[in-house]
């Protein structure tokens, strides 16, 4: 009874998150691009990365601004000088570009047809989530739905099956070097995981570690409502982080743990076997929790036995993370998307 209580509520909190504010139509003057984001205070990997594709087409010259529902909210785990409007103060135009997050696919109709629109799917594990049984699929029945776009190859496949009619583009998450990268001294015994990620899963991996003997010697740091900066400090500070992603758009906590220069053990949340190579990082079958803390028995031992051997497969990771996935990979795809669709430098709103 407790735990169907405690599902209910969580799942009425997502509905609240996935219901779109109430948004005004009009004339207007030039394009705007607009990417709707719900309130949420708390860290979020898909929040960062709605700002992070604002402030690159705003340095690019093309006007946008993060669409929030209330005016004077912003985001505040992390440091950042985003263009960020309410919903209250905006009138959407024709010729703006209206953004929509996947979490808000049950409510896409609710939506104005005024402005284009783009739904930028960042997990599309979650395309389905929120819609009642026998619904119509979230993206059809919508004229003004001109791109899909996500971030990894995997949500890409995912939503071609799906959708086949829809253009769905792949703009890679950019990883802020500036941020996250390895320490310069050797890092002390400690094991970095986001204890949000399949909780029951890593209490039983935890378990087994603990029960075995694995984790004598070691400290378990938990990465839990900690700002950028700090979920960064922790990474660099840790040789190894255990990986509990499932169904994964992309993997932000991975591969920013890849590029602090972590090895990283565990659940590739699928989207994630495009970076999780074995040259640096020990892939385990999804769900699979023996073989995970099998793996994780083994990565601990021989920290003990040759630490050299796992910080050199942590900095292996973090040049291939660096090289991979750049913020200027990101920016250039971003901008050509865009293009695609006529939205370029310099067109913007008129005074």
């Amino acid at each position: 009874m407790i735990n169907k209580l405690v599902r209910r509520a969580l799942d009425l909190r997502a509905r609240r998150y996935r219901r779109p504010p109430a948004l005004k139509t009009g004339r207007g003057g030039g394009t705007t691009v607009y990417y709707l984001c719900p309130d949420y205070p708390v860290p979020s990997g898909g929040i960062r990365m709605i700002y992070r594709h604002v402030d690159l087409l705003n340095e690019a010259g093309v006007d946008a601004a993060v669409l929030h529902h209330r005016t004077g909210f912003s985001c505040r785990w992390f440091d950042h000088s985003t263009r960020v409007v309410g919903a209250p103060s905006v009138t959407l135009s024709e010729s703006d570009v209206l953004v929509v997050p996947e979490i808000y696919g049950p409510s896409l109709g609710l939506l104005p047809q005024a402005p284009r629109m783009v739904v930028f799917n960042q997990n599309a594990y979650l395309t389905f989530d929120g819609l009642d049984e026998g619904a119509a699929p979230p993206y059809r029945g919508l004229p003004n739905l001109e791109a899909v776009l996500t971030v990894s190859e995997d949500s890409a496949k995912y939503l071609r099956f799906a959708f086949p009619e829809l253009p769905v583009t792949v703009v890679v998450n950019g990883i802020d070097t500036e941020v996250f990268h390895p320490s310069g001294q050797p890092p002390p015994k400690r094991i970095a995981y986001m204890p949000r990620k399949r909780p029951d899963d890593a209490a039983q991996v935890l378990g087994l570690l603990r029960a075995h003997g694995s984790l004598e010697g070691w400290e378990l740091v938990p990465i839990a409502g900690s700002s950028e900066s700090e979920t960064a400090r922790i990474l660099r500070s840790s040789p190894i982080f255990f990986a509990f992603g499932k169904q994964e758009g992309f993997g932000l906590p991975p591969a920013e743990a890849m590029v602090s220069g972590c090895c990283v053990v565990g659940f590739t949340g699928f989207a994630g076997k495009e970076f999780f190579l074995a040259e640096f990082s020990v892939a385990v079958e999804d769900g699979d929790v023996l073989a995970f803390a099998t793996a994780a028995a083994s990565v601990l031992e021989q920290y003990e036995k040759e630490p050299d051997s796992i910080r050199k497969a942590g900095r292996d990771a973090a040049e291939h993370i660096r090289r991979t996935y750049p913020v200027s990979r990101q920016r250039a795809e971003l901008l050509n998307f865009y293009g695609s669709l006529d939205i370029t430098p310099g067109l913007g709103r008129t005074p």
